[in-house]
């Protein structure tokens, strides 16, 4: 069995509050096994058959929209793209690893959108961003609370569903993975 993580967007934020505890129990009776999860932000680790990840994602997807009533996005990755999430990420050399994000996308993101979207943001902030597969990386400079580049605005320019994580959870979770 293959072990995966899925970074779960939307989860215990706004109305779509659940514990961990019920979100691990409602994957187990799925049969996904060796269920964990890290933090209470939507990280969970688990084992499964070998198959492509976007599968993965549509079947988590389905379980929380069945047994929970809220749709959420779910980016499954396995350890080697976790850790291509950390070592590609261009600006994990000079930025501060709290704000340094790399933001897990639907699908391969569009070259052509992102440069609308970087025309569209240019003057707003001080944000560095970079594409990579299936993955934006934004380094949030001056902080994450306060910036404008928001996930409703990259989503938009993109038209991919994303969620993000910063590098200190992202090294977290593939030291887990990786155990």
């Amino acid at each position: 069995m293959t072990r995966y993580v899925a970074f779960f967007a939307s989860m215990n934020v706004g109305g779509n509050r659940l514990t961990m505890a019920d979100l691990r129990e409602a994957l187990e009776r799925e049969d996904i096994a060796d269920v964990e999860t890290v933090v209470a932000s939507g990280n969970v680790l688990f084992s499964y058959d070998e198959r492509p990840t976007d599968g993965l994602s549509e079947m988590l997807e389905w379980i929380v929209q069945d047994r929970f009533g809220f749709k959420t996005f779910a980016a499954v990755r396995d350890a080697a793209e976790v850790r291509s999430a950390i070592l590609d990420n261009p600006f994990r050399a000079d930025g501060q690893p709290n704000l340094v994000h790399t933001v897990f996308l639907d699908r391969e993101p569009d070259p052509d959108q992102f440069r609308v979207m970087l025309a569209a943001y240019e003057g707003r902030g001080p944000e560095r961003l970079a594409l990579g597969p299936r993955c934006m990386y934004i380094d949030f400079v001056d902080g994450v609370g306060t910036s404008k580049l928001t996930g409703a605005f990259t989503d938009r320019y993109m038209q991919a569903r994303g969620t993000a994580r910063n590098l200190n959870s992202l090294q977290r979770i593939l030291d887990k993975m990786e155990a």
